[in-house]
């Protein structure tokens, strides 16, 4: 993949009785903390309704070197929930030429 603007999703579960902690820290810490790192562009959290992970998390990021920045080394990973994390998977996907079609806001 060249140094151009990709997706990253994350998808995890979490035990089951650190959800609601889990998902404030998200929302009101590492998004905040994310978003504040060079080259991290957007952030959106989703809930599965199929298989796989319960959590996703969709990132819009505008390069590979995004991931190399100290402040993003600063923030990755699941902070206090890291070892309450379960069924990590990662994909990160470049978007297809002459592919944007959306009727979305």
């Amino acid at each position: 993949m060249s140094d151009e603007a990709f997706i990253h999703i994350v998808r995890v579960d979490i035990d089951p009785e650190h959800e609601a902690a889990f998902g404030a820290w998200y929302e009101d810490g590492h998004f905040p903390d994310l978003l504040a790192c060079p080259g991290w562009l957007s952030a959106r959290r989703f809930v599965s309704i199929g298989d796989g992970p319960k959590y996703a998390a969709i990132y819009e990021v505008a390069g590979r070197w995004a991931f190399e920045t100290p402040e993003f080394q600063q923030v990755k990973g699941f902070g206090p929930f890291e070892s309450h994390v379960k069924n990590f998977t990662r994909i990160q996907l470049k978007p297809v030429a002459g592919s944007l079609c959306s009727n979305l806001p």
